[in-house]
């Protein structure tokens, strides 16, 4: 499956039944707390992770917090 990843096409391996933003997050390895997530123009809630299946041609902006002083 092809999928853009912030401005990048990227290809994912998935088994057959999909794979879902949560399971993506883990295995693009991002820290689940530390980043914002806007899906295909929505900002998804941390808590929609887990059920929204990625589609092929889907687009995500992962926007990673960067703390310091």
């Amino acid at each position: 499956m092809k999928i853009t990843i912030n401005g990048e096409q990227n290809a994912i391996q998935t088994k057959e039944g999909g794979i879902t933003l949560d399971a993506l997050i883990k295995k693009l390895d991002y820290h689940p707390k530390l980043i914002v997530i806007e899906y295909n123009g929505e900002i998804l809630q941390p808590l929609k992770w887990a059920n929204q299946q990625i589609q092929d041609g889907d687009i995500l902006e992962i926007v990673t917090i960067v703390g310091g002083g």
